[in-house]
């Protein structure tokens, strides 16, 4: 592929837009002979200072929004207005094929349960369906777990192409605040996008909520397809605004909630580890047993919902497919019980998810309901104490414990979020708050251990060491005969 062709906005010599280019990079030690280094102005490093290591692992041509000191003669510079969508788009011509239809869901909580159910459900109806997001790459052929909600760029686009490559045909897509911010979704031809809510998260990289909600705007106003849909939660506070952008770009709209014109949320009843609900569309009613704990699942089981109806598929098998989901891994999930008390594994790390987490399980706690979390390091320091009060509020036992301390001193954490928490245990080993939280559990208790997930690892310093929350559940529990 020519370099014209990669970077066609820009405005390049006619004698070097014929120049062959075997790959696109944003980093310098993953370029090879032949490639296009698109140099980054990063948060914490200017790709720029790169550039001359690109150029000595083989890069023909650096493209940024200034040039760097330094190049050769030999080395095509090409100025670009803006370099982290010339990386996306660029990335999207180097790897042009993508699943047919493909949905993208953003919101702080539930793009990964609404992913994953979005796929489910297509697979119910027979398409060949994967999904990308928090928990990787889950398609007919397995799982790969990833790290990042939304990847770089140059792997989704490649990751895009190998799936449509296996013949997948319907893609469901994690949106995250950071990956639309940063334009790593643009080139992807999205047939609908859906807002789930928002509240606090990520405030250690978007300056205000407000810019925190521009940067989920975005995927309406820019990324969703002209005549694409946009499936929004209208119950949350803030979906007047999304609404607003959706309608501005010609988008159709699909609401999903209780006060909802599209997927209506009549009754929910709790029935056993499931619930009964009732929802209304299109002047049809539908009963579904969705075999999920707590209301936000509901929540997102029709975002879902809607996300394939918004993609042609007829609505009486979608909705009959609700009570078939398994959901995504570490998202309320039902790890093993001890004497008799269910044991939860939820990945909810911030506040607002904390409190829709407990609120779920206080309905199946007829004794006493246990709470097991941290905060991360190197993340938003305001959290922590506002977590700290939600487990007081909600929960009637609280062990405070590390999740991802990073570089920051673990103790120091704990203390933002005890200091909120009058009579909370802290116990500073994950495994042994986990043991603790498990032992004290009796008939008619609850245990929610929160903030990993389906997470295998956990950061400390600079190192990744080996962590499961279900490993660590399941070793205490062998331990106990349980």
């Amino acid at each position: 592929m020519s370099l014209g062709d990669l970077l066609p906005e820009a405005t390049i010599d006619p004698g070097f837009a014929a120049v062959a280019v075997t790959g696109v990079s944003s980093d310098s030690r993953k370029v090879k002979s032949g490639f296009l280094f698109i140099a980054i102005a990063g948060n914490k490093a200017d790709g720029a200072q790169y550039a001359a290591k690109a150029v000595e692992a083989g890069a023909v041509a650096v493209a940024a929004e200034h040039k760097p000191a330094g190049l050769p003669p030999s080395v095509v510079f090409v100025e670009v207005g803006n370099a982290r969508r010339a990386l996306a788009l660029a990335a999207a011509r180097f790897y042009p094929r993508q699943p047919a239809t493909i949905a993208a869901v953003t919101g702080t909580s539930g793009k990964t349960s609404v992913a994953a159910f979005t796929r489910e459900i297509w697979t119910a109806l027979g398409e060949p369906a994967a999904s990308i997001g928090t928990v990787g790459i889950v398609s007919p052929k397995g799982e790969i777990y990833g790290s990042l909600t939304t990847p770089d760029p140059v792997d989704l686009h490649r990751s895009l192409d190998e799936l449509a490559g296996e013949g997948v045909t319907h893609l469901a897509l994690e949106a995250s605040s950071h990956g639309l911010d940063q334009h790593r979704l643009d080139g992807i031809r999205i047939s609908a996008g859906a807002y789930t809510n928002l509240s606090r998260d990520h405030l250690d990289y978007h300056p205000t909520l407000e810019a925190y909600l521009a940067a989920k705007l975005r995927l309406f106003s820019d990324l969703v397809a002209p005549g694409g849909t946009a499936v929004i939660n209208t119950d949350d506070a803030h979906a007047p605004q999304v609404i607003d952008a959706a309608k501005k770009r010609g988008l159709k709209l699909l609401t999903i909630g209780e006060r909802a014109d599209g997927i209506r949320i009549v009754r929910v009843a709790i029935d056993g580890f499931a619930q009964r609900v009732e929802f209304e569309h299109a002047g049809a009613t539908y009963d579904v047993k969705l075999p999920l704990v707590g209301a936000f699942q509901v929540y997102n089981a029709a975002v879902a919902a809607g996300l394939v109806i918004a993609t042609g598929a007829e609505p009486a098998p979608v909705f009959a497919a609700l009570e078939k989901l398994s959901g995504a891994k570490g998202r309320l999930e039902l790890a093993g019980s001890h004497r008799g008390a269910p044991i939860f594994i939820d990945y909810s790390h911030k506040p607002d998810a904390l409190a829709k987490a407990l609120e779920a399980l206080r309905p199946y706690a007829s004794g006493k309901l246990v709470v097991v979390f941290g905060a991360g390091g190197d993340r938003d320091p305001g959290k922590r104490p506002i977590m700290g009060e939600v487990a007081h509020a909600k929960a009637d036992r609280v062990i405070v414990t590390d999740d991802n301390p990073r570089s920051e001193q673990p103790s120091a954490i704990r203390a933002a979020i005890l200091a909120s928490a009058p009579g909370a245990s802290e116990i500073g080993d994950r495994a042994e708050a986990i043991r603790a939280g498990i032992a004290m559990l009796n008939k008619g208790d609850v245990l929610l251990i929160a903030g990993k997930g389906h997470e295998t690892g956990q950061i400390v310093g600079t190192q990744t060491l080996p962590f499961s929350d279900h490993e660590a559940v399941a070793k205490v529990l062998k331990e106990m005969g349980t």
